[in-house]
């Protein structure tokens, strides 16, 4: 993890204390079926918020059914006095092949961009990527034109997947649940993701029935 300078968020802030939208930055990726990646975004510290959904095409008002042209992708918002866009591109170039070409528009691997910033750091890495393993990298990087969030039941999958939790969590945050820092993150630990100490220190710190965290622990 990157150390950088500024006001350090705690690891795990209460949704309410969370970073608001306008302290965050965004990233987005395409790894395939959007659930895996939403959880491991998701584990990770400085993260605040993930979301699925539809981008990278042009058929207008995307759906599951009807995805047209579109890939399943992810959105992270992250805090980047905590973590990096370098550190999330890291993770992306370690979860994919980068010399598999894609077949089809759902599932392919691609980093789609709306920032100059952003657009230099992962063509960095690309070059990065294509000098280490000596050859032709297919993943491209692309600009992100709009974002079309996916259906309810997409969101924090993992979560929703697990027994107890899924379900109290659901009641709690209701159509919140995609903005919800605590979810994003319970959704990465069922998913099994994460340092085993700072998910049971994350754990200790939640006002959520014993119940609850005791599922999660036997998810992990």
């Amino acid at each position: 993890m990157s150390d950088h300078a500024g006001t350090r968020q705690t690891d795990l802030a209460p949704d309410d204390a969370a970073p608001p939208s306008s302290a965050t930055d965004t990233a987005t990726f395409g790894l395939g079926c959007f659930w895996g990646p939403d959880a491991r975004f998701g584990a990770m510290e400085g993260v605040v918020r993930t979301r699925v959904g539809y981008a990278g095409g042009t058929t207008p008002e995307p759906t599951y059914h009807e995805l047209g042209d579109h890939t399943e992708v992810v959105q992270v918002e992250y805090d980047p006095s905590v973590t990096s866009y370098a550190d999330l591109l890291e993770v992306f170039w370690s979860t994919h092949d980068p010399r598999a070409a894609s077949r089809t528009p759902q599932y392919r691997n691609v980093i789609l961009v709306d920032t100059v910033a952003h657009r230099q750091a992962a063509e960095r890495t690309r070059q990065e990527v294509a000098s280490r393993i000596g050859g032709a990298v297919e993943t491209p990087v692309e600009d992100l034109d709009a974002f079309h969030l996916a259906e309810p039941y997409h969101q924090k999958y993992e979560l929703r997947s697990t027994p107890v939790v899924g379900d109290e969590l659901v009641d709690r945050y209701g159509d919140d649940l995609v903005d919800s820092t605590v979810a994003a993150r319970l959704n990465g630990f069922a998913a099994g993701h994460g340092d085993p100490e700072r998910r049971e220190s994350v754990l200790a710190e939640l006002d959520l029935p014993p119940a609850v965290l005791d599922e999660v622990r036997r998810r992990i």
